[in-house]
């Protein structure tokens, strides 16, 4: 495959970003995009996904996958797109890795249970949460809080999935940066961000699959109710009758990503053709998304995810450990609002006395908890041992 030798004239040129909210001098050695990426990766909330559920809490095995190892996948996917796209890929992989910096311990069962408690607070969405960290909560400069990234790193995150349509509800955190940094809410965001995306669709789908077999949650045959999957595991298995498990698996878990890649190829080089965009500029004023899937990737798409929804993220054992957040995740918000004292004279400093800041506040410090750092507290306060 022949991989462009310069960016396209639609990418995002990192020499020529809108900047940064508070001006910086820039790298002699590294493009506005690339030190996004570093900072990143040097925040503290980076550090923490290691130990934050992807959909198996962290002591259940070594080999499932964290909200770490999903991002550093995530952006290999988004990495490989850009670059035969002429896309800047540092942007793409700054993307990635940032994709998730916001969300809770527990996965989205931590999410759902933060955002029904901060329901007369402005709620709780780990999109606006990621926005928070990089721009606030994160405190490592002495020249401003958060990493003041890039407009096109920050666009990109918060619109990631498309434009937000103000007349819908966007969560606070989103409007109230918008006001003071306009991020063009309204517009596609750019291509990278679009790749990013969709290399999150692909990463969650087909590696949550491999864990699924892995945890014996069901058997890789049942899968085989999906089409694509049922062609590639009879192609695999043609191809070596008699390749044990779990080989077996990741060798159908490999195709079906390349597969999908290559459908996300051939239909983003067929939009681009369509539209012809001149600028990034032009990318945002589309009707539409530049990169995506095919029609009928879209269909297989949906199928992955109604198999995993029906037998992995409903099954017993996964139910069990959200039963387990809601305990823990409404039982430290409960303290910790009732006696901020108990929080890191940080945080307690930060509590103010309004009700709806002290809500925040207990928030953004849950939300930033790893999975054994959440038990741990729970145990502490309450001398309960939750994770029996």
């Amino acid at each position: 495959m022949q991989v462009p030798a310069a960016l396209a004239p639609f990418a995002s040129m990192a020499g020529a970003s809108r900047g940064r909210r508070y001006p910086e001098p820039e790298s002699p050695t590294r493009s506005a995009f690339q030190r996004d990426r570093d900072r990143i990766i040097h925040s503290a909330a980076f550090r923490r996904l290691q130990y934050k559920t992807q959909v198996f809490v962290y002591h259940e095995g070594d080999h499932y996958r964290t909200r770490l190892t999903h991002s550093l996948e995530v952006s290999q996917i988004a990495r490989s797109i850009c670059r035969v796209l002429g896309l800047d890929s540092d942007l793409a992989e700054a993307l990635a890795l940032a994709h998730d910096l916001g969300h809770t311990p527990f996965g989205h069962a931590g999410e759902e249970v933060l955002d029904r408690v901060m329901a007369g607070h402005g709620g709780f969405d780990h999109n606006a949460q990621t926005l928070r960290i990089l721009t606030r909560l994160e405190r490592r400069y002495a020249a401003f809080d958060g990493l003041n990234l890039t407009w096109e790193a920050l666009e990109g995150t918060v619109k990631h999935n498309g434009p937000i349509d103000r007349a819908g509800p966007v969560p606070a955190a989103i409007l109230d940066y918008d006001a003071e940094h306009d991020l063009e809410l309204g517009s596609w965001p750019g291509p990278e961000a679009q790749v990013a995306a969709l290399a999150d669709d692909i990463a969650y789908n087909y590696h949550d699959l491999d864990d699924g077999v892995r945890a014996g949650l069901f058997p890789l045959a049942a899968a085989a109710e999906v089409p694509v999957v049922n062609d590639v595991l009879a192609e695999v298995t043609a191809a070596w009758p008699h390749l044990e498990m779990p080989r077996l698996t990741h060798e159908v878990v490999r195709q079906l990503i390349g597969l999908t890649i290559d459908d996300v190829l051939a239909e983003s080089r067929r939009r681009i053709a369509a539209a012809a965009p001149a600028s990034v500029e032009a990318v945002h004023r589309l009707d539409g998304a530049l990169i995506g899937f095919s029609p009928a990737m879209r269909d297989v798409d949906r199928q992955l995810k109604s198999f995993l929804t029906r037998h992995m993220y409903r099954h017993e054992r996964v139910a069990q450990r959200s039963q387990l957040a809601s305990e823990v995740v409404s039982g430290l918000f409960e303290m910790y609002t009732a006696e901020p004292d108990r929080m890191p004279e940080e945080w307690r400093s930060a509590a103010g006395t309004g009700a709806t800041v002290k809500a925040r506040t207990v928030a953004d410090f849950i939300a930033g908890m790893t999975d054994r750092f959440a038990l741990q507290e729970y145990r502490r306060l309450t001398g309960v041992d939750a994770d029996v």
